[in-house]
């Protein structure tokens, strides 16, 4: 499977040495150089910039069609865009985390997964803990409200499988 990647969900996962997971699911992740640079060249000393440089799996690639993206940045910040239109170009599932980005993704036909997506595969997977995961990715910045919190554990409590599906789309 391909996948590229947007800057929010590599850094993350690396706040939570967590970067291991994308290798683990999809071997190779693709990002556009626009990401490489947020997250690397002026992520400086942040939290993903060392992780992300440091990935031989983890390509970075130059999206053809420069107007999709100046269209979509009409919206949408530029590494956002350029990993839907890379995304696109490459027929390749999108790991991104921002509401608008999805939903621009969505309305490309696009199939698209987050940071709490990868966390769901990995939890069916045994490989971590999906509540002390989830307080862990809070307390280090992400942006979940407790709603959202209360009622992906509630679903994955009573439906585990069901959940790492929908984290698959």
């Amino acid at each position: 499977m391909i996948v590229v990647c947007n800057s929010t969900p590599l850094i993350a996962l690396a706040k939570i040495n967590q970067l291991r997971l994308l290798k683990e699911f999809f071997e190779e992740i693709f990002i556009p150089e626009e990401v490489y640079d947020e997250v690397v060249r002026r992520g400086g000393s942040r939290a993903g910039a060392s992780e992300v440089a440091a990935c031989i799996w983890i390509r970075t690639e130059q999206v053809i069609n420069r107007l999709a993206v100046d269209a979509l940045c009409i919206s949408l910040d530029k590494g956002e865009a350029e990993a839907i239109v890379l995304s696109s170009e490459k027929g390749a599932l999108l790991i991104i985390d921002d509401g608008d980005g999805r939903k621009a993704a969505r309305q490309l036909g696009l199939k698209i997964t987050g940071t709490i997506g990868v966390l769901l595969l990995a939890s069916q997977e045994g490989m971590l803990d999906l509540k002390s995961t989830l307080d862990e990715l809070k307390a280090a910045g992400f942006r979940l409200s407790d709603r959202e919190y209360e009622k992906i554990l509630s679903l994955h409590k009573s439906s585990p499988n069901r959940m790492a599906g929908l984290a698959r789309t």
